[in-house]
């Protein structure tokens, strides 16, 4: 009797102490950072488990599964949404969101996540419905700005703020696909065709510009290039001159500087014909004076006296021609 006694005993003991294990596992948790849980008490609302050690009363509270407090990225598959010009466009959509009353989002909607999708899909049917296709492709900030304000207005009272809503796609068929890529590149043709004309334009315009310019300074450097041929040449005159009257010449050497340069005037074989003028027999009486002592009968001063008939034309060697 005292064996089974003490087995009993034993039972009971192994018993308790599996009990008071139970209830301290079950009374006490621990709740993680950014989670929050939900207490009832006899199947009521009794609070929120805040981050940390909380005791619960055993059999009494049940704790709720815990609920992520961080922000959330759903991204919902592609909802097909009509255009205002009766196009069919295939969109998908990105959605952040975060639990901000675990109450609320416990108790005033089933699914939250599921609510939001649904909401999502209606709103964006809405909102793409009043825009044809090009106003739907250029206006994404527009349109997530319209979604963003009625999911969050109409979330706010299930506890859940929506921070951000992104069109991740919008892909219309195929056929419209087609049609826009042969519109982009005919534009992209045409830029390059008017971007093509101005590069020309501009490389004319450049080009008769520097001719202009090179034209201009070519005959300023021809300007100044005769400008500075006269004033050397008349300073050389000025030179002559002031040489000559500063020598100041008599009769003789002035008939003798004109022989000098008779030759020269002979040069050439164009030169038929030419004249003496009459002037010179006076300078060239006075070089017959000083050569052979005043000699009328010298041929110098009997071809250029002034008694004498008028002076033959002088023969270079060739036949001579009459003067037209």
């Amino acid at each position: 009797m005292d064996g089974l006694g003490g087995t009993a005993a034993a039972i009971v003991l192994i018993v308790l102490v599996i009990f008071v294990i139970i209830v301290l596992v079950r009374s006490v948790r621990i709740i993680p950072q950014a989670r929050a849980g939900v207490v009832e008490r006899l199947g009521k609302y009794q609070r929120t488990l805040n981050p940390g050690l909380t005791i619960l009363i055993p059999f009494v509270d049940r704790l709720l599964p815990l609920l992520d407090l961080r922000e959330q990225v759903v991204s919902f598959p592609p909802q097909p949404v009509i255009t205002e010009d009766n196009l069919v466009v295939s969109i998908d959509t990105v959605v952040y969101f975060q639990v901000t009353d675990p109450r609320a989002a416990t108790y005033e909607i089933a699914n939250y996540i599921q609510a939001v999708e649904q909401l999502t899909t209606t709103t964006l049917r809405n909102v793409v419905g009043g825009l044809n296709l090009e106003e739907a492709l250029t206006s994404r900030d527009q349109i997530n700005g319209q979604l963003r304000g009625v999911l969050d207005e109409a979330t706010g009272r299930w506890g859940i703020r929506v921070s951000r809503v992104e069109l991740k796609a919008i892909d219309p068929p195929h056929s419209i696909q087609d049609s826009m890529e042969k519109q982009m590149r005919a534009e992209r043709d045409r830029r390059a065709a008017i971007l093509t004309a101005e590069g020309t334009k501009q490389s004319q315009i450049l080009t008769a510009e520097g001719q202009r310019q090179a034209a201009i300074l070519a005959a300023e450097g021809d300007a100044k290039a005769a400008i500075l041929r006269a004033d050397g040449e008349a300073q050389a005159i000025q030179k002559v001159f002031d040489a000559i009257h500063k020598g100041n010449p008599d009769q003789k050497l002035l008939a003798y500087q004109y022989l000098q340069t008779l030759p020269k005037i002979a040069e050439g074989s164009s030169n038929k014909l030419w004249i003496i003028p009459s002037e010179v027999g006076e300078a060239l009486k006075g070089i017959g004076g000083a050569l052979g002592g005043n000699n009328s009968d010298s041929p110098v001063a009997g071809l250029f006296d002034g008694s004498s008939k008028s002076p033959e034309p002088v023969a270079t060697g060739e036949p001579t021609r009459p003067t037209e």
